[in-house]
């Protein structure tokens, strides 16, 4: 079991606060710049001394600030792979994998270290120094170095891992994985469980999907970047059809049931700019929809954000945008099974 209770305060006004468990396969931690993510991998790798809490790996204990345990990071059996380049650069990248497998004897270092080049395509950059290669190469040798150290726990902070490469580590390391990452894209497709940070503590975590979809909190739905959150009124509530009549300052809206509210319950919704429809040039009010003025319009490599006035916002294709982007009027309709009360 892997496990840890982390409280620290730091210099740059960060209070940790935080307690999880890492199961084998990978647990990502996802939040703003500062939330504390870097600050945890080094906690656990030993880089970071917390002021209070207790830290297992596998198991064996760590760290406990009320027994005064401490074990150093040489000692800790964690792969740490660092935002910062760790490869020595004195050494070519086959020297720094040897290094890591010192222990093993010569003929079994060898051959551990030939297949590490391999799983992770580094034959070609084998014989050259970190310097000389580039940043995915760089990488993968610093991924294959730690897995070679033998490790009970795989720490990665924010290098730009990708879905292939997690892919590689998970078939040539089958123990608990903790992943910084700031993409969401990766989460979902990569990671058994996510965990959101925010100013050092832990807001909410669970299985990416079920994260993504049910956001807990106003807090949570911030951390993932939801931009549409509202307060609203609970004007009605009907079991029976599952939903919901919310009222928000100008419009109202059908949504689901909300069990554990009463009728006059100020709440908040959120929904994911992707999940609100648009229509365009249409003078008959849709049902569930409010007719909406443009502000604003970004665009993105595949999608164009609009932004609404009422602070709403819809993603939508480009090519859905450039055929009612003449339109001199909008509606947003809410799809009622997609927007989340809180």
């Amino acid at each position: 079991m892997t496990s840890a209770r982390i409280g620290k305060k730091t210099a740059g006004g960060i209070s940790l606060d935080v307690e999880f468990s890492v199961p084998p396969g990978v647990t990502a931690l996802f939040g703003p710049s500062g939330a504390g993510k870097t600050l945890i991998l080094e906690a656990l790798a030993g880089f970071a001394t917390p002021d209070s809490g207790r830290i297992l790996v596998d198991d064996a204990l760590l760290f406990d600030a009320a027994a005064q345990v401490s074990v150093p990071p040489h000692r800790r059996a964690c792969g740490y792979v660092a935002q910062r380049d760790g490869l020595f650069p004195h050494m070519t990248l086959r020297q720094n994998l040897a290094f890591a497998a010192h222990r093993s004897p010569r003929v079994e270092r060898t051959r551990r270290v030939a297949e590490a080049l391999e799983r992770f395509q580094l034959g070609a950059a084998a014989a050259k120094r970190p310097q000389e290669i580039g940043p995915p190469e760089k990488l993968r040798g610093a991924v294959a170095r730690a897995l070679l150290s033998s490790p009970k726990l795989l720490l990665l902070d924010e290098r730009g891992c990708g879905e292939a490469l997690l892919r590689t580590i998970r078939e040539a390391f089958p123990g608990p994985i903790l992943l910084v990452t700031n993409d969401l894209d990766l989460c979902s497709a990569a990671a058994e469980r996510l965990i959101l940070l925010d100013a050092g503590r832990m807001v909410q975590s669970g299985p990416p999907r079920g994260v993504l979809d049910r956001p807990e909190s106003v807090d949570a739905a911030r951390v993932l970047g939801i931009p549409n959150v509202f307060e609203c009124s609970i004007a009605a509530l009907d079991p029976g059809r599952n939903s919901s009549r919310l009222e928000f300052s100008g419009f109202a809206i059908n949504g689901p049931y909300a069990p554990g509210h009463f009728r006059g319950d100020r709440v908040w919704v959120t929904v994911w700019a992707e999940d609100l429809r648009v229509h365009a040039g249409e003078t008959e009010r849709r049902n569930n929809a409010v007719p909406v003025e443009l502000v604003r319009v970004s665009r993105g490599v595949r999608t164009v954000r609009m932004e609404f006035a009422g602070g709403i916002f819809v993603d939508v294709p480009n090519e859905e945008y450039e055929g009612k982007k003449d339109s001199k009027s909008w509606q947003v309709e809410f799809v009622a099974e997609k927007v989340r009360v809180l």
